[in-house]
């Protein structure tokens, strides 16, 4: 910790201020309270991510550590996250993950204390690549906590962690920061479907393949050649 960058200047500027930007999002959605939940992004060999314990609303760009992969500080003025041991497990497993964005929502942690997999009840379950696993709890912060996170991820982009809240991953921090938004409704939709008593209609794995592929081309920009469904 309080490593200065070598060549003089922080690393990473417009990642650390995205990654502030993201953890105020994320307070202002009620995705997490308090300090609970964190956010990271790598670029090479180096990681940025949140500090520990700080309040949201007065994060700057500059309070966001960077570290090697290895956990090593390159610059970091405060402590990382508790979770900094889980993001750089998944990034060990995972070279296509360019961020990660961990959340305390209310619907992806209720749903976290009563399954052990959020099946396809609805269609947006594609878009994490199947059913949500649920890891086992384990206490934040542990070694037990970040190998069950890495399992539970296997071929996904979004788990929950039991009795403890959610991640998803993505290619970027954007993407990985739009996937919190499916994750909660799919849990807080099959929430309320438990609720009913009735049984929960849930589709077949072939469907779930054949959205992903559609939802691949879905979509549009202004100027340009959109994809669409």
């Amino acid at each position: 910790m309080n490593a200065p960058d070598p060549a003089g200047a922080a690393p990473l500027a417009d990642e650390r201020e995205r990654i502030a930007e993201a953890c105020r999002t994320l307070q202002r959605e009620k995705l997490v309270v308090g300090t609970a939940g964190n956010v990271s992004v790598r670029v090479g060999d180096l990681v940025a991510i949140s500090p520990s314990g700080l309040d949201y609303t007065t994060m700057r760009a500059d309070d966001v550590g960077v570290h090697r992969l290895d956990g090593s500080p390159v610059a970091a003025p405060l402590k990382p996250s508790s979770e900094f041991p889980l993001h750089l497990a998944v990034y060990a497993d995972r070279p296509d993950v360019a961020a990660i964005v961990h959340t305390h929502g209310v619907a992806s942690t209720a749903l976290s204390t009563v399954v052990d997999e959020v099946p396809a009840s609805h269609y947006y379950t594609a878009m994490f690549g199947g059913p949500l696993r649920v890891a086992p709890y384990a206490r934040f912060g542990s070694d037990a906590l970040a190998r069950s996170a890495v399992a539970a991820l296997a071929d996904r982009t979004g788990a929950l962690l039991g009795n403890h809240g959610a991640l998803t991953l993505g290619p970027s921090i954007e993407k990985a920061l739009e996937l919190v938004a499916y994750l909660e409704y799919v849990c807080d939709l099959h929430l309320r479907a438990l609720a009913t008593g009735l049984p929960v209609r849930t589709l077949p794995a072939e469907e779930i393949a054949a959205v992903a592929e559609a939802l691949g081309g879905y979509g549009q920009s202004r100027g340009g050649d959109g994809g669409g469904a």
